[in-house]
């Protein structure tokens, strides 16, 4: 974990996020809130520390466990809403929004580094002090044996029954820490890489944009679909509460869409699981094609949402499985940051569609490019599932199954 870059986002998002509820006009408030969306880019660099910690036989549910906080801040932050703008203003909403990335300040002092990271950085001795902390929480002892300064753990032939639960998920592996002339981003675009760096910014591109267009469509649509001004639409939506009872409604659908992800993930693996879960949302987002009821709208927009977070949430368990420690951080950041570029076009095309009276043509671009997410989850050549991470670039050169590197 880069410790520095987490520090930095949540300053950036604190500070920026604070400042906007005092922003003087409209242009400071998108740059400012521009900003504490810049900050946020740092979120993804938790997934690939926490999965370091977790062994692989069930890495996808501790995932889906962990990815749960995010579900319960969208529940949060509409249930925020919903009680503050009838009664405030945005700017309160604004303020009371910055709070938790102060909160996380406090915290990222009292976060480990990842043992995995270390060993690679030759940190031996940080790493080893770590594991031992986790093993006195845990009530247990770590295994015997040495780590080594190539990342390994040269473990004795004979565990006790209680030591036989691995740390470190490559405790039985040797890896070899090989310096590189190229830097972590400019591996992405080796011929080893490169096929898969690709894909996953496709997918990462269409899932992103379908989550959030599900998400601003629960607004858009919400008690005004008989209505084609745009101008009607935005004035109504933000004077009517039923709106954030929609958003607080369909947020909550995240949850069993957290837990269906939670059952597959593991089960049936990462390629699987999100291909039947966009078929889900494919089958739920049709029938909006047409005119629905408020009634039925909500109802097909929860169901759309609860599958869109499980295959958001499993791209990002599969991204940082895909890399080796020495780059996992940044192939799954630079996949995220494509897939925000994914969230900032969905309001500009899909939502303008629905508010310039074209909500037919919105949703059927939603579709195509499920049906294009899904394509290119069958293109990518593994799976990840129950596979262990690999922690340097030569350990996916040595994997037997090419690109299984996870």
């Amino acid at each position: 974990m880069e410790e520095g870059s987490i520090l930095g986002g949540a300053l950036v998002t604190f500070v920026a996020g604070l400042l906007s509820a005092f922003s003087p006009n409209y242009i400071s408030l998108l740059i400012l809130r521009g900003l504490a969306g810049a900050g946020l880019g740092s979120g993804h660099v938790f997934f690939s520390w926490f999965m370091e910690f977790v062994p692989p036989s069930n890495r996808g549910k501790w995932m889906v466990v962990f990815s749960t906080f995010w579900t319960f801040g969208s529940v949060s932050e509409a249930a925020l809403a919903w009680i503050v703008m009838p009664i405030l203003t945005w700017r309160w909403l604004l303020a009371l929004s910055a709070i938790p990335a102060f909160v996380l300040l406090i915290f990222i002092v009292f976060m480990p580094e990842s043992p995995r990271y270390l060993c690679t950085k030759g940190r031996i001795t940080d790493a080893h002090n770590i594991l031992d902390k986790i093993a006195q929480f845990n009530q247990t002892s770590l295994p015997s044996g040495n780590l080594t300064s190539d990342g390994t753990n040269d473990l004795d032939e004979e565990f006790s029954t209680s030591e036989e639960t691995p740390l470190l998920s490559s405790a039985r592996k040797r890896t070899t820490v090989r310096k590189s002339g190229f830097s972590s981003f400019l591996m992405l675009f080796s011929p080893r890489f490169f096929k898969t760096t690709i894909l996953l910014w496709v997918l990462y591109f269409g899932n992103s944009f379908v989550y959030y267009g599900i998400v601003l469509l629960a607004s858009e649509l919400s008690g005004s679909q008989s209505k084609c001004s745009s101008s009607i639409l935005l004035s109504e939506n933000v004077q009517d509460a039923s709106v954030y009872i929609n958003v607080f409604i369909t947020s909550f659908a995240e949850l069993p869409g957290l837990l269906t992800a939670a059952l597959l993930v593991d089960r049936v693996g990462r390629k699987l699981s999100m291909t039947i879960m966009f078929i889900f949302v494919c089958i739920f987002l049709l029938p909006l094609v047409t005119l629905q009821s408020n009634i039925l709208l909500t109802a097909l927009l929860s169901g759309a949402r609860m599958f869109s977070m499980g295959t958001f949430i499993i791209a990002n368990i599969f991204a940082p499985e895909i890399y080796p420690t020495s780059m996992r951080s940044t192939g799954a950041g630079v996949a995220y940051a494509v897939g925000r570029i994914g969230g900032m076009v969905c309001p500009l095309v899909a939502v303008g569609l629905v508010t310039s009276c074209h909500q037919t043509a919105a949703i059927l671009l939603l579709e195509a490019l499920i049906v294009l997410s899904v394509v290119v989850i069958l293109l990518i050549p593994f799976e990840t599932k129950g596979k262990e991470l690999v922690n340097t670039i030569d350990g996916v050169s040595n994997s037997k199954q090419v690109l299984v590197v996870a």
